[in-house]
This record gives structure tokens, sequence and C-alpha cells, in this order.
């Protein structure tokens, strides 16, 4: 095997594949997810086993000792969700499962009560950082640390069109806006939403979460979650995405 065969394998194993960003550009005219009527796969929560090793345990249990349920049960939503998009609509996508196990684990890390008031970073890169050290703590592959590190610093750039980004990053993406505003639900069974908030019950999750966004923006003005809402934002200004989260419709009978 060549060096760059071996960097082809580790860029493709740890979900580093470059796809595009923009998701108006990566679903056009698909197959499976475009149109008025996408596939939606009969799937329901049991179809998914969580992926196990040494390091997922370690960082497993250093993430439920920081999150609360309600953050922590959202964590395992996205993995659902993000692998069953994968499954139906982009069935040769390749990737570590655990890698992105991990990095739904650890995506909102930054909003725990220890790191999110105590550092004037914006909670993803805060976060990112700490999932960053975790991973590598327990074991884990630098590589493979990176590209959860590299994932969670860009989940929320939902504004961003041009360009690519990782695979990982993009499935991440993909599932937490679904799960936070319910953006492209069609593309997964509703009965695949029912089992999951089911299996990880959500417990008021849209109002949870608006309050951290409405939390962050006040502790932090200067914060990426700024980039939601209208430009020169400032306290006392109602919040664009907490508003869009509150409106999650397609979630709410599960809320």
């Amino acid at each position: 095997m060549s060096p760059s065969d071996n960097v082809s394998d580790v860029v493709a194993l740890y979900g580093f594949t470059p796809v595009p960003r923009d998701p108006e550009v990566l679903f056009r005219d698909h197959p499976t997810a475009s149109g008025p009527n996408p596939q939606q796969d009969p799937f329901t929560v049991d179809d998914f086993v969580l992926p196990d090793s040494d390091v997922v345990q370690e960082v497993k249990s250093f993430v439920k000792a920081e999150l609360d349920e309600q953050t922590y049960n959202h964590s395992h939503r996205v993995y659902i969700y993000g692998t069953a998009l994968v499954r139906t609509h982009f069935p040769s996508w390749s990737y570590d499962p655990a890698t992105y196990y991990l990095a739904c684990l650890l995506h909102d890390i930054g909003t725990a009560e220890r790191f999110l008031a105590t550092t004037k970073m914006s909670f993803e890169f805060k976060g990112a950082i700490v999932a960053r050290d975790a991973i590598l703590s327990a074991g884990g592959a630098e590589d493979q640390a990176d590209s959860v590190c590299d994932a969670i610093i860009r989940h929320q750039d939902i504004f961003v069109k041009g360009g690519n980004i990782t695979m990982i990053g993009q499935i991440l993406q993909l599932a937490t806006i679904l799960d936070n505003v319910g953006l492209r639900a069609d593309l997964v069974h509703p009965d695949l939403i029912k089992t999951t908030c089911a299996a990880y019950p959500r417990k008021g999750w849209s109002e949870h979460f608006a309050c951290v966004i409405e939390k962050e923006l006040s502790l932090k003005p200067w914060c990426h979650t700024s980039t939601f809402e209208l430009p020169g934002w400032s306290e006392g200004v109602r919040s664009n995405f907490a508003t869009d989260v509150r409106g999650n419709d397609v979630m709410r009978p599960y809320d």
C-alpha cells in the first residue's frame, strides 16, 4: 500500500470525505430525496444498533456525567436520524459509525454547565476542543478526534453555502437541524421519529434548547449562535433561532 492509499483510507474511515456544504446542492435532483414525496424507508429505532468500543464507552461515561438528560437524549436522536438519512438517501456513503456516534455524543458538550458560562468562546468551539481532548484521553486516534472536532466546530454553520464539508459534518448538521426545528423531517419515516422519541424522550427539548440559546446569547452576544439573528443583535431582541426551535411543529407531539 502506498502512502497516498493510506491517507485515502484514513480520510474515508473517519468521515473526512468532502461533500457539498449546502444541502440545497446536496439534494438537488436527488433520486430519493427531492420532489414532493421523498423516499421514507420504514425504519424504527430498533433497526439501529449503537456503536460500541472502549473509546465509545469512556466518552459516553464522560458525556453522561456532564450533560443533562434532555441534551443526552437529543444526542442519541441525532445519531439515529443521521444514520437513517444515510441508509435511505446516501447508501454509497462510507464512514466509521463509531466516529459519527462520538460526534453526536459530544456535539453539544459545550452547552454543559461546566463549560457554557466558564468560557468566552462560542459553545461549538469550546465543545470541539473538549471533545477532541476527551477522545484522545480515551485512547482514540488523532484523526478520529480531529474529525469529530471539525464536525462540532462547523455543526451550526447553517448559512454557509459555498464549498464542502466533511461527510461526518454534513450528517451531523442534517440530523441536528431535523431534531431541533424539524427541517427535512419528510426524508425519514414518521415511525422512526415516533419510536426514536419513545426510546430517547424529548422531555421538553424544544423549550430546553431554546433557553440554552437565549442563555448563550445573553452571556456572549458575540457568539457564533448570533449568526442566526439579525445583524447587530443585542440583548432584549427576540431570538430568531430560539423562536424557530420553539416553533418545531414536527416534534411538538413528542415534547
